[in-house]
């Protein structure tokens, strides 16, 4: 009633933007005496205005979009729609703009592109591959460059050199990817020239729901080498076949035990072993005891080797191509060549399918989507299908998902689904609709969840004499052309669920009057969400089109989440052999199902974040503490801090005039001579531990000589071997906090909260690496010996060399960005507290 009465809080939103569209609108017959090179002159003349505080991005909004909208009239014979004036003025203010396919987001996204460039801080815009990334940017790039913009695009191959230009252009295309890794090469360099990216000021990510949402749990890896244990793969992989899977028991029933040597969850993806299990693994790998310690990592390979086998599946999870396998990506169907799987699980598929097993990976940076795209100052999205999963986007990103009405009408047909007992009916039934559609000359989209099931329907139509297109990650040279025409006239294009996803499907001559665009699902995704996409990709504009999705019973997700109901309703209907049933409240039942799916994955997704909430903080703190290292003009105050807080630690239990044992003072001086090499000076030799002062002192004495040494380039070696020394614990930090990850779940046997143990545990690893690089920094310092000209190229650190970048399967995540919200405190200053104390021995600890 309330909702009937006063419309919904998006219709109230709406209706508050419809005043700025009208400003927009008087606008334009100003816009159209323009002459061409007034445009740039009057961006040019914006951006000063910007520059000098005279005037806001929002004062210019109504005025910069008719300008836009006029350049987008004169250089594509393309005037924006005044709904898409809306998804703009939505995607400026830094909320998702849910807008239906065929609706123009990527024209839409030039009018908040453009407004936001008057910063001079650059605008990111990013894409999902390096197709679109490279066509949009070459494209909209025509209307930039009309306005006097500089356009630049990221995609993979490029140098720093080509990355940096691109990165300083006022508008810059990319994938999420590579503007990921380029903030992590970033903070692996050792010199501010070599950085390639500016501050992150404002970015629109496209398709926002497909790399926020469902590339969430995997955070970007670079990683280097680590030992090969290639022969343990092999050998546990011979083991699989002598072990017999449990069969499915209630989950309810804990009395009956399971009749095999492992148990497989396949809604989870886990693999546990028996006690029969655990005996039969003792006995073939002939140990006593597989849970002994030293025995922990053949119980890891173990399991992964079973998961291998039995939760991945070739041509669905994975292509093996050229000797490789290649991980296959389960929401666009699209090969992912460079991404592994982490904790050995790659190694053992590898072993599997019989082909070169690759060394296992050391983290040497990572993050997670989410972490990258919060730093950013402001953030916008658009895609078509966001509002399903507003509740996540809001709570765990901040963003509002506002849905823009359509320009036309929507007519598409979207008829219920037809459900079948078995997948051999199912697929049967689909093949004949499909020869049915051809015949009439309707064009047909199938959409597939996998490659194998894409290849079934192919070999089916092969029998019919259907002539069809295949696009999946194993044919996807020319994805972009078969999806365009996908429209024409008789034409059946088999494609995994988001194949050709940013590619409009326009409808060929006559098929508006044969209904348009048919969209046929051959079974259900565990996302409504992705379920809708492929309903999007017909009923562009207007057209008509209609959609149908064809289940089973045995299909993964009916069988999974709640079939049983569903085949008692089928068998009380008496139905026969070949026979669908079309009911309202049987897909009511399945939509319920993804339901409970999404909540689920949201569930697990929203656990994780909580857990990489430590490991943000701490990244953040380390990569601010890298930038400090690399732009500071000198190293001698960080140095001489660094010092007076180890001899602060090392010589105060000697202060005070406390009576010290021997013990106690022997550790010291062997301290002070491992770290500071003190032996150098005759007074320490002669038994004399040194009072603060003097060790000071004696340690600026050794930097002098240094500095002496090398006077030139004194301070790149002070820099070099601080953001080495930096790096390397960073490194075996991030190992630690995985092997604590690992762990941590076992904290609850003992009543108490994983995550508090996580973030307490973690803290006190992340202390003592800090206390580690100031150690090694020093001690580094203190026994380098510089006995001929250095050179400054000695001193360059390689960080690309031999290294492999990856996703991880398993992943992390993160709560909130942490940003300063007060001015930077010196270390030297007084604590702002009013301790009376220095920052860096009050709160600053």
């Amino acid at each position: 009633m309330i909702k009937f009465l006063f419309g919904s809080k998006n219709d109230r939103f709406l209706k508050k933007l419809r005043p700025i569209v009208e400003k927009i609108n008087s606008f334009e017959p100003a816009m159209k005496e323009l002459a061409d090179e007034d445009f740039p002159a009057r961006i040019s003349q914006w951006k000063e205005e910007v520059a000098s505080g005279k005037r806001t991005l929002d004062d210019l909004l109504p005025e910069c979009f008719a300008l836009v909208r006029e350049a987008g009239w004169r250089v594509f014979e393309m005037r924006h729609f005044d709904v898409q004036l809306i998804g703009g003025i939505v995607l400026h203010q830094g909320k998702i703009s849910e807008m239906k396919t065929g609706e123009g987001k990527t024209l839409v996204a030039t009018l908040a592109v453009v407004l936001n460039a008057l910063s001079g801080k650059g605008v990111h815009v990013v894409t999902v591959n390096d197709y679109l990334a490279s066509r949009d940017a070459e494209w909209m790039g025509q209307l930039y460059n009309f306005l006097g913009l500089s356009v630049g695009v990221i995609v993979h191959g490029l140098t720093d050199e080509e990355r940096q230009t691109a990165y300083n252009a006022d508008i810059t295309y990319g994938t999420n990817n590579e503007f990921g890794f380029d903030y992590l090469r970033d903070n692996m360099k050792f010199y501010k020239e070599q950085l390639v990216q500016r501050e992150l000021n404002f970015a629109i990510v496209d398709e926002v729901d497909s790399i926020l949402i469902d590339e969430a749990r995997t955070p970007l890896i670079i990683s280097g080498a680590a030992d090969s244990a290639s022969g343990l793969y092999r050998r546990i992989d011979a083991l699989v076949p002598a072990l017999k899977k449990s069969s499915p028991r209630d989950p309810e029933d804990k009395d009956t035990l399971p009749d095999g040597d492992f148990e497989l969850d396949e809604k989870s993806k886990s693999v546990t072993l028996t006690d029969a299990g655990v005996e039969r693994c003792e006995e073939l790998l002939e140990i006593d005891n597989l849970f002994d310690p030293q025995n922990i990592s053949l119980q890891h390979h173990i399991l992964q080797a079973l998961k291998a086998h039995h939760s991945f599946h070739r041509d669905v999870d994975y292509m093996v191509t050229d000797g490789q396998v290649v991980l296959v990506d389960e929401f666009t169907g699209r090969p992912m060549p460079g991404r592994r799987l982490s904790d050995g699980l790659h190694q053992a598929i590898e072993a599997k399918e019989n082909v070169k097993v690759e060394s296992e990976n050391q983290t040497l940076a990572s993050i997670t989507f989410q972490n990258y795209f919060r730093m950013y100052d402001k953030l916008a999205g658009m895609t078509g299908t966001a509002d399903t999963e507003s509740v996540e986007f809001n709570q765990i990103y901040g963003l509002e998902v506002i849905v823009i009405p359509t320009h036309r009408p929507m007519v598409r047909k979207d008829h219920p689904d037809a459900i079948f007992k078995t997948q051999e009916e199912k697929y049967n039934a689909i093949a004949l609709s499909i020869q049915e559609c051809h015949k009439s000359g309707q064009p047909v989209l199938v959409g597939t969840v996998s490659i194998e099931k894409s290849e079934l329907v192919s070999r089916l139509l092969k029998k019919l004499k259907v002539p069809h297109n295949v696009l999946n990650a194993k044919h996807h040279e020319n994805e972009a052309q078969i999806v365009a025409e996908a429209g024409e006239r008789g034409k059946v294009t088999i494609a995994t669920n988001m194949a050709g996803r940013g590619t409009d499907i326009k409808l060929g001559e006559g098929v508006k009057e044969l209904g348009g665009l048919h969209i046929l699902g051959t079974e259900r995704h565990e996302s409504r969400r992705i379920d809708n996409q492929l309903r999007g990709r017909s009923g562009r504009q207007g057209d008509p089109g209609s959609s149908r999705f064809y289940l089973a019973l045995d299909d993964d997700l009916m069988r999974l989440f709640g079939s049983d109901k569903l085949k008692g309703i089928m068998d009380r209907l008496g139905m026969e052999e070949g026979q669908a049933i079309e009911n309202k409240m049987v897909s009511g039942a399945i939509e319920k199902s993804q339901t409970r799916v999404e909540g689920h994955n949201f569930e697990i997704r929203k656990q994780l974040l909580e857990y990489d909430d430590v490991m943000n903080q701490q990244r953040t703190a380390i990569y601010d503490l890298r930038r400090e290292l690399m732009n500071a003009e000198t190293m001698d105050e960080i140095v001489e801090e660094y010092a007076e807080d180890l001899f602060e630690d090392l010589l105060g239990p000697l202060q005070g005039g406390k009576d010290i044992d021997q013990e106690t003072e022997e550790t010291v001086r062997g301290r002070l001579e491992e770290i500071f090499d003190f032996n150098r000076f005759q007074e320490f030799r002669d038994g004399k531990i040194p009072s603060m002062d003097t060790a000071m002192q004696w340690y600026r004495d050794i930097l002098s000589t240094l500095e002496a040494s090398a006077p030139d380039h004194y301070q790149d070696i002070l820099r070099y071997f601080l953001l080495e020394t930096l790096d390397r614990n960073w490194k075996d930090h991030l190992l630690n906090m995985d092997h604590l990850r690992d762990g941590i779940g076992l904290r609850g046997y003992g009543q108490k909260d994983p995550k508090q143990e996580y973030k307490r545990e973690g803290f006190e690893l992340f202390q003592e690496m800090l206390y580690s690089i100031k150690e090694n920094a020093l001690r580094a310092f203190c026994h380098l010996r510089i006995e001929s000209e250095v050179k400054e190229e000695e001193f360059q650190h390689e960080t690309d060399e031999n290294v492999q970048y990856h996703d991880n399967e398993s992943a992390q995540k993160k709560q909130e960005t942490v940003r300063r919200s007060a001015p930077k405190v010196g270390r030297n200053d007084p604590c702002p507290c009013g301790s009376g104390k220095k920052y860096k021995k009050c709160c600053g600890r």
